[in-house]
């Protein structure tokens, strides 16, 4: 009996339309991990720093703070230029920061502070673009006009010490003044190097923090 050629039944490959839908979609899910990434790589450097640059046994030589303190709002630590104007501690966020406090009239300690904080940088090479130095100056004592040529690439404010103090903190038995203090690019206060600073040793942490955060922060103030 003969078969009627209308119900014989044909196997056809997936229409070309199809296979462009199944592309899209592929490479959609691409790109949606690719932007995960990018996004978690902030996240995957914190922990690299807290598990794998600071190993057991304590190699770091500043004081890693736990948990990081993030930095006030203006409110709460009320920054200013040397001539008076306002300044938001938002603006100094977007790259490391090496921090010193102490009063305008920066005695000899202060002095030696400040020139560990500047040759620290410079001792970072290429990467010192990356971070920036930071005077804060806790009172209203004006800041001795020999201090200003060395500070002209740094950036020099005023604020309340009891402000400052409710978010930087000295070891204890040490006076806030003492320390340098590393600030992450997201404003969180996360190093204390000590009085008795180490120059080689400090730069082997800032050298290991800078590497493992090359994604993080750029080089040049934003």
């Amino acid at each position: 009996m003969a078969t009627d050629p209308m119900i014989q039944l044909s196997v056809h490959s997936l229409p070309a339309a199809d296979q462009a839908l199944v592309q899209r979609t592929r490479m959609g899910r691409i790109k949606m991990l690719l932007v995960w990434a990018v996004c978690a790589a902030p996240v995957v450097a914190s922990y690299f720093m807290y598990y794998v640059v600071r190993p057991e046994g304590r190699t770091n030589h500043g004081a890693l703070i736990q948990p990081v303190q993030a930095m006030p709002d203006a409110k709460a630590l009320p920054l200013r230029s040397l001539r008076g104007e306002a300044v938001s501690p938002a603006s100094l966020k977007g790259q490391w920061l090496l921090v010193s406090a102490a009063g305008g009239a920066c005695g000899a300690a202060c002095e030696k502070q400040l020139y560990l904080q500047r040759q620290l940088r410079e001792s970072l090479g290429r990467d010192k673009d990356r971070v920036d130095r930071v005077w804060l100056v806790t009172d209203d004592t004006p800041v001795r006009e020999s201090l200003l040529p060395a500070m002209q690439q740094a950036t020099v404010l005023r604020v309340p010490q009891s402000d400052l103090a409710r978010w930087l903190k000295p070891e204890a038995g040490r006076t806030l003044s003492d320390h340098i203090y590393l600030i992450d690019p997201r404003g969180d206060w996360m190093m204390r190097f000590p009085v008795d600073m180490a120059f080689n040793k400090a730069k082997r942490d800032l050298t290991r923090l800078l590497k493992a955060s090359e994604a993080w922060d750029e080089a040049g103030r934003p």
